[in-house]
């Protein structure tokens, strides 16, 4: 007989297995057929997903059901992500389905269109929110398979044309479960990091379901919020994907893409040599046309004009220089005879010259005596004459 702590009750041990298996499972992937489909009046959506061997329950609650890109239906073939639950009253455990995708090809096409029609509506691929691809990058940023082919074509491409590039890997898986998730994930990432001129995103031809991924909600949206160009480069050229349509290029294969984010370098250096080389010959024309010009402006009138302004000027002024001279000394002539002419005229007007004809100058006490009614008897007076003075009495 067990003792009374080994008996455990049905609640307890169901719970304890609910615990393990929610632990154990926290979240997963699983692939079957839909059977038992009913969809409840509340809006959730019960059915069972089994394959040849076992079945499960599941549920999509109804604030999923919205996400939901086609209509499930008994014996659609689908893939289904979530995490495992017990449900207690019921003693049985089911999965408690978080994401639905069809896995035939028929229902990818269906949900293909419909995620395309719902984000076009949302303006996902308007042309005005389409980033330019930067001319010259020097930080490149791939997001693929660090083992797929695409990524050995784009390194091979860009180390022939340019390989001075920096390439930044992304390492994700491009197909099966999860997939998006990363690539929606190294999305964010890489424009977390900001040194990335350009994204490169994609991977190598398939199939539909090989390269669905790219046609997941998640892997749009993450390339719309991009602050980074984003190149799509997804399987071959007739290959289309919703990441197609979102990004900011397509290019039909990696390879092309590598091609269409840098150009040669050779072509490159072909240009710049073309450059110099016009340059070159334009600065020779143009240095040419200027000496001409200079050479025929030497030989104008125009120029040649102020020279014989300036001579002109020279012979003028010494023309005036002469006539200067001309006229000063003749003004220098009439002058001096003005002169002579003045002085002769003085000098026979002089006193002495008057005394030499016998006049005389009286004076009486320093004054000139110009009455005889000025001197009175017995005053005293001088006498001038041309050859000297004389002292005399006035007797009467």
């Amino acid at each position: 007989m067990p003792s009374e702590k080994q008996i455990l009750t049905v609640s307890e041990i169901t719970r304890q297995i609910k615990f393990s298996l929610e632990q154990s499972f926290p979240r997963i992937w699983i692939q079957g057929e839909i059977s038992n489909f009913k969809r409840h009046t509340s809006g959730h959506i019960y059915f069972t997903l089994k394959d040849e061997g076992a079945q499960i329950s599941a549920t999509l609650w109804r604030s999923r059901v919205a996400n939901l890109l086609f209509d499930p239906q008994d014996g659609m073939k689908v893939i289904a992500r979530g995490a495992i639950a017990v449900y207690p009253p019921r003693g049985t455990y089911q999965i408690d389905v978080e994401q639905l995708q069809p896995l035939g090809v028929g229902e990818l096409q269906l949900a293909f269109e419909r995620l395309k029609k719902k984000l076009s509506d949302e303006g996902l691929f308007d042309e005005e929110h389409k980033k330019p691809i930067p001319e010259y990058p020097e930080h490149i940023g791939i997001i693929t398979s660090e083992t797929g082919a695409a990524l050995q074509d784009i390194r091979s491409v860009l180390s022939r044309r340019f390989p001075s590039l920096e390439v930044i890997l992304a390492p994700v898986r491009v197909q099966g479960a999860g997939a998006a998730e990363e690539i929606a994930a190294a999305m964010s990432d890489m424009n977390t990091y900001g040194d990335v001129d350009v994204i490169i995103v994609g991977r190598g031809g398939g199939s539909l379901e090989d390269l669905w991924a790219f046609n997941e909600e998640i892997v749009a949206r993450a390339i719309y919020d991009s602050k980074i160009p984003v190149i799509s480069a997804v399987g071959h050229e007739i290959d289309f994907s919703i990441a197609d349509f979102v990004a900011d290029l397509r290019a039909p294969t990696p390879s092309a893409a590598a091609e269409m984010v840098v150009r040669d370098r050779s072509e490159l250096i072909d240009i710049i040599a073309n450059i110099c080389y016009t340059m070159q010959g334009n600065v020779d024309d143009r240095i040419s046309s200027l000496r001409d010009r200079i050479q025929n402006l030497i030989a104008s009138y125009s120029f040649n004009r102020p020279k014989d302004l300036l001579r002109e000027s020279v012979q003028r002024i010494d023309e005036l220089e002469r006539s200067l001279s001309r006229i000063f000394s003749h003004v220098f002539q009439l002058t001096n005879q003005r002169y002579a002419t003045i002085q002769h005229s003085l000098e026979s007007l002089s006193p002495k010259k008057v005394l030499k004809r016998g006049y005389t100058i009286v004076r009486k006490d320093g004054r000139v005596i110009a009455s005889a009614k000025v001197l009175h008897e017995g005053d005293r007076a001088t006498v001038q004459f041309h050859d000297g003075d004389v002292k005399t009495k006035v007797e009467e």
